[in-house]
C-alpha cells in the first residue's frame, strides 16, 4: 500500500508507475482522444473539473455566532443590569461594544470562501484537447479522464496528467509542491510508488505552469480527485483554532462571573442583617456587579491588538486577523517552507570547481566564458536577465568575472546546437572561430569551430578525455571529478560539469562535437539563503522559538540550507517525506520536538506536522508562500504568507502576510505580539485590581460596623472613568526590557501568572484598608465629608496604581512619569474630572458629593499615594529576586 502521503482513493492506480499505453488502458482511452459522445458519458459520471463551493452557513447564523462567546454573554448581562440601575450611557458603551466585537468576527467567516475562490482562479480556463480525432480548444471544466491534453510553454496545466510525449517540457511546480525549479518531465514509467508529488516526473499537476517545451498527456483525474482538489478539502476541513488569549479570557470571563455573583450575593445579604435600606443594598449589589465585570475589557483587547496592527504594517506585516497579533507571542515553533522564505527564490552560482585557484589563468577563463556561451538567457531593454533561472544564474556568475557577453557573441556567432533533454542530460553549443583562441597560442584553420558542452556530471565526465590546466591539456581522472561532484552535491548544490573541444572542421553529425572533450571545471548553484534569514533565526532561538524547515525540495538541498542558516546542526536530522509518512502516530509523536528540517513532504504532512506539535502542547506557526501550504496555514495556531512571491490562496488562509516575504519581519511581529499580550495583562492587572479595591471596600465595611462607604453613582462613576480611561492608555506601553530574551509564554499558562493574582489580592485589600481607616477616622472625628473623601481616595489611588504597573519590574522613576504621554494626559484629565464632581457645583447633586475643605483634600491627596509606593516597593523586590521568582528575567 502507498504511504499515507501519496495515498489514492481505492480502486485508483499509480498512474506514475504505469506505462503510458497501460495507462490508457486502464482509463479505456488512446491518444486519438475520446469522442464526443464518450466524453459527455464520462462528465456525468465524473462531474466537471472544478473546484466545488465549500460548505456556506447563512448570513443569520454567522451573526448569531458572534454572540455565543461567554464574555460576551456576561457583557450583554452587564448591559442589562446597568439598564435596570438607570444607567443608560453604560448600556449604551456595553452594546456598542459588543457590536463591534460581531462585526468583527463577522468580518473574518468570509475568509475560508475567499481561498477557496483563489484556489478555483487557479483552474486553466481552457485547455487544447484531442477530441474525434481532432484539437479543439475547450473550457477546462468540461475535461474528463481519459482526454488527450496538449501543453506548450505558458499553458497552465488544466488537470492531472500522466504524459504520453515530452519534448523539452519543464513544469513550474513551486506553488504546489515546493520545488523552487521547474521540473524536467519525462514519459518512462517510475518503479517506486512511494514518491512524493515532486519526484513523479511523467506527471503534470493540475494548477502548475509550462515553463518550457510542449508536451502531451492524458487526463487521469479532474476536479476534487486531482492533487489541487485534495488541497482544496484540506483547506475546507481544516479547522481553526482559538488564540491564546481567546482561550484565556473564555477561562477568566467564566469564572469572574461566578464570583462576582457570589460576592454581591453576600454583599447584599451582608446590608441587609445591618439594617441597610434593601432597596439600597439591591442597587449597591447590582452597581458592583456592573463595576467587576471589566466591560471595557474586549474594547482594550481589540484596541491593543488594532494599535499593534498598524504599527506592524509600517514593519511590512499585514495582520488579517487581529488576535495573531498576540498569538505571535505565545508560538514555541515557526514551521517555515525554504523557497522564497529563508531563501532568496533564485539561483545563484556558490561554488566552483577548476585546476588551481581561481585566477587569470587557465582553465578559469574558457569556464566562464562556456558558462557565457552555452546558455540561453537573454537581456532585455532594461539589462535584465530573463530565462531559466539555473542559466540566468551562470550567465550572471560570466559577467562578474568579466566575461562581455555581447563581445563573445560577435566573435563566435553560434553555429548549431544540440538542446537540452532529460535523456542526454546535457546541452551543447557550436561556435564559429576565427584568429587565435586564448589559451591555445596557434592559429586556426581558415573553418574552425568551439563546442561547449554542459550538463550534469554523470553526463558530461565520461565524454572528457582531457583536462584543462595553466600548462595546456592533460588527460583526464574522470573518477577524480566525479568524486569531487558528489562532495559538491553533498552540500545541497545543484552540480554542472563544463567542457569543449575545439574542431577543424564542422561534423556531419552535431553528437561527434560531444566526444574527446576538454574538462573546464564544475560549477555549484544553490537558491542562496535570504541573508537576515541567519539572524532572524539566531534572534528566534534566543527568544526561546525552535525554527522548523518544511520544504517539498530535497534532502541534501534542505540541510544544506538548514546548516548555514543555523536551523540545524552539522550532521542533525533531515526527515524524508516517506520516511515521516513510514512513522507511526505515537513515534512522530516522541519525536516531533527534536525534528528541524523535514524535506519532501506533501500538503497533508504539513498538516501532520503542525497537529503533532499542538497535541505535545506547542504553539506553532506555519509560513509559505504556496497553494501547498494553504492547508497547514490554516491549521497551525497562526498561519504567515508572503505577500510578495506568494499565492493567493496561502494569502487568503494565513493570518498575517508578510509584505516583503522577509522571514525576518515575524520577529518584529513576534516582540510586538508580546508588546500587546504585556500590556492587556497590565489592563486586567490594573481593572481587576481596582474592582478588588471597591469590592473589599464594601463588602468589609458591614462587618467593621461601618456604613456603605460608596453610594451606586460612586461605583458606576469609578468604574466609567477610573477603570476605562487609564486602562485604554495602557495599551499603548512600550515593551519591556530584553523582551526578546525571554522564553514564549506556556500555552496553558494562566492569565494571572507570574503574582498577578496575588497583586491584585493584596493592592486591592490596600486600597480597600486605606479607604476603610480615612472612613473610620473622619467619622470617628465627626467629619460631615467622610463619603466624599472615601470617594476621592479610591478614584485617585487607582490612578496612582495606573501609572505604578506600566512595568513588572521597573521602577516608574526610572521609565520617566512622560515616557507614556498618553497615559500621563490620562490621568491628569481623570483627575480633573474627580475634582469637578467635587467643585463644580451643579454635579454635587448629581453625583451625591460635597466641596471638600482644603486639608481634607491634601489628606485625599497623600493617602492616594499609599498604593503607587506600595506596588514600588514591590518591584524593587521582584527585582532583587525576593518575590515571584516565577517571573521571567526581562
Amino acid at each position: 500500500m502507498a504511504p499515507e502521503h501519496t495515498r489514492h482513493p481505492a480502486g485508483t492506480p499509480d498512474w506514475h508507475t504505469l506505462r503510458i499505453d497501460a495507462a490508457l488502458q486502464a482509463l479505456h482511452a488512446d491518444l486519438q482522444g475520446l469522442t464526443s459522445a464518450e466524453a459527455a458519458a464520462r462528465l456525468a459520471r465524473h462531474g466537471p473539473n472544478a473546484l466545488p463551493e465549500g460548505r456556506s452557513r447563512s448570513v443569520a447564523r454567522m451573526l448569531l455566532d458572534q454572540f455565543s462567546d461567554f464574555m460576551i454573554l456576561v457583557l450583554i448581562a452587564a448591559a442589562v443590569v446597568s439598564g435596570i440601575v438607570g444607567e443608560p450611557s453604560d448600556t449604551v458603551a456595553i452594546i456598542v461594544i459588543v457590536l463591534l466585537n460581531a462585526v468583527i468576527g463577522f468580518t473574518q467567516e468570509w475568509r475560508a470562501e475567499r481561498a477557496m475562490a483563489a484556489l478555483r482562479m487557479m483552474a486553466a480556463p481552457s485547455a487544447r484537447v484531442r477530441r474525434d480525432g481532432a484539437v479543439m480548444t475547450l473550457p477546462a471544466d468540461g475535461l474528463v479522464p481519459g482526454d488527450v491534453v496538449l501543453l506548450e510553454a505558458g499553458n497552465v496545466v488544466p488537470a492531472d496528467l500522466r504524459l504520453a510525449e515530452a519534448a523539452q517540457l519543464r513544469v513550474a511546480e513551486a506553488a504546489l509542491t515546493g520545488e523552487s525549479q521547474p521540473v524536467e518531465k519525462r514519459t518512462e514509467a517510475l518503479a517506486e510508488a512511494r514518491l512524493a508529488l515532486g519526484d513523479r516526473g511523467n506527471m503534470a499537476w493540475k494548477g502548475t505552469l509550462v515553463a518550457n517545451g510542449r508536451g502531451t498527456g492524458v487526463v487521469v483525474a479532474t476536479g476534487l480527485a486531482t492533487e489541487l482538489g485534495r488541497i482544496a478539502r484540506l483547506l475546507e476541513s481544516a479547522e481553526e483554532v482559538k488564540t491564546p488569549l481567546q482561550k484565556r479570557l473564555a477561562r477568566f470571563g467564566a469564572r469572574l462571573a461566578w464570583a462576582v455573583l457570589a460576592i454581591c450575593a453576600i454583599v447584599f445579604a451582608a446590608g441587609l442583617l445591618r439594617g441597610e435600606p434593601p432597596v439600597l443594598m439591591f442597587l449597591t449589589a447590582v452597581s458592583l456587579a456592573v463595576a467587576a465585570i471589566p466591560e471595557a475589557l474586549p474594547a482594550v483587547v481589540a484596541i491593543s491588538l488594532a494599535l499593534g496592527a498598524s504599527k506592524m504594517v509600517r514593519q511590512n506585516a499585514l495582520i488579517r486577523r487581529l488576535p495573531a497579533v498576540e498569538t505571535l507571542g505565545s508560538i514555541t515553533y515557526i514551521c517555515s517552507d525554504k523557497t522564497g522564505t529563508l531563501t532568496q527564490n533564485r539561483m545563484r552560482a556558490e561554488a566552483f570547481f577548476a585546476e588551481g585557484d581561481e585566477s587569470p589563468a587557465e582553465p578559469w577563463p574558457s569556464l566562464f566564458r562556456c558558462m557565457a556561451l552555452v546558455n540561453d538567457a537573454v537581456a532585455d531593454a532594461t539589462g535584465a536577465l530573463a530565462g531559466d533561472p539555473t542559466e540566468v544564474a551562470l550567465l550572471q556568475a560570466a559577467i562578474a568575472h568579466g566575461v562581455d557577453r555581447a563581445a563573445l557573441e560577435s566573435q563566435l556567432p553560434r553555429h548549431g546546437e544540440l538542446p537540452f533533454d532529460s535523456e542526454r542530460k546535457r546541452m551543447a553549443t557550436v561556435y564559429r572561430m576565427a584568429g587565435t583562441v586564448r589559451g591555445s597560442g596557434r592559429p586556426l584553420p581558415e573553418e574552425a569551430y568551439l563546442a561547449c558542452v554542459k550538463g550534469a556530471p554523470e553526463a558530461v565526465l565520461e565524454r572528457c578525455t582531457w583536462r584543462l590546466t595553466p600548462r595546456g591539456p592533460v588527460p583526464f581522472d574522470v573518477a577524480d571529478a566525479l568524486a569531487q561532484a558528489e562532495r559538491m552535491a553533498a552540500r545541497g548544490l545543484r552540480v554542472l560539469a563544463f567542457a569543449e573541444r575545439r574542431l577543424d572542421a564542422l561534423p556531419a553529425d552535431l553528437a561527434e562535437a560531444e566526444t574527446g572533450l576538454t574538462f573546464l571545471g564544475l560549477v555549484g548553484l544553490m537558491d542562496p539563503p535570504r541573508e537576515e534569514a541567519a539572524q532572524a533565526v539566531d534572534e528566534c532561538q534566543a527568544a526561546g522559538i525552535v525554527p522548523v524547515m518544511i520544504t517539498g525540495d530535497h534532502p541534501a538541498t534542505a540541510r544544506a540550507i538548514a546548516e548555514r542558516l543555523g536551523i540545524l546542526d552539522r550532521g542533525g536530522r533531515v526527515v524524508s517525506g516517506v520516511e515521516l509518512a513510514a512513522l507511526s502516530d505515537a513515534d512522530f509523536a516522541a519525536q516531533v520536538r527534536d525534528i528541524r528540517v523535514y524535506a519532501r513532504v506533501d500538503p497533508e504532512q504539513k498538516i501532520r506536522i503542525v497537529r503533532a506539535l499542538q497535541a505535545a502542547g506547542e504553539f506553532a506557526a506555519m509560513t509559505g508562500d504556496g497553494v501547498n501550504d494553504a492547508p497547514a496555514l490554516k491549521a497551525a495556531d497562526i498561519g504567515v504568507a508572503m505577500g510578495r512571491g506568494g499565492t493567493d490562496v496561502a494569502r487568503e488562509a494565513a493570518h498575517m502576510v508578510l509584505l516583503d516575504d522577509n522571514f525576518a519581519s515575524i520577529v518584529h511581529a513576534v516582540r510586538e505580539g508580546r508588546r500587546i499580550f504585556d500590556n492587556i495583562r497590565k489592563f486586567i492587572k490594573y481593572t481587576m485590581t481596582s474592582n478588588s479595591g471597591e469590592i473589599w471596600t464594601i463588602f468589609l465595611a458591614p462587618f467593621l460596623g461601618l456604613p456603605i462607604p460608596l453610594l451606586p453613582i460612586h461605583i458606576l462613576w469609578i468604574n466609567l472613568v477610573t477603570d476605562g480611561l487609564p486602562g485604554l492608555a495602557l495599551a499603548a506601553e512600550r515593551a519591556e526590557r530584553n523582551v526578546m530574551q525571554r522564553p514564549p509564554r506556556r500555552p496553558d499558562e494562566s492569565i494571572f501568572a507570574h503574582g498577578m493574582w496575588q497583586h491584585m489580592v493584596w493592592v486591592g485589600l490596600t486600597m480597600g484598608a486605606v479607604c476603610l481607616l480615612l472612613q473610620a477616622w473622619s467619622i470617628h472625628h465627626g467629619g460631615a465629608h467622610w463619603q466624599t473623601m472615601v470617594f476621592t481616595v479610591l478614584c485617585l489611588s487607582q490612578l496612582g496604581h495606573a501609572l505604578a504597573i506600566r512595568s513588572e519590574r521597573d521602577s516608574t522613576f526610572a521609565l520617566g512619569f512622560w515616557s507614556n504621554p498618553l497615559l500621563m494626559a490620562t490621568v491628569v484629565f481623570t483627575l480633573g474630572l474627580q475634582l469637578a464632581t467635587i467643585y463644580v457645583p451643579a454635579l454635587n447633586p448629581i453625583f451625591k458629593t460635597e466641596p471638600l475643605d482644603w486639608d481634607e483634600l491634601a489628606i485625599c491627596l497623600v493617602l492616594s499615594t499609599v498604593v503607587f509606593f506600595a506596588v514600588e516597593a514591590e518591584k524593587w523586590l521582584v527585582r532583587r529576586g525576593l518575590l515571584y521568582r516565577s517571573v521571567p528575567a526581562r
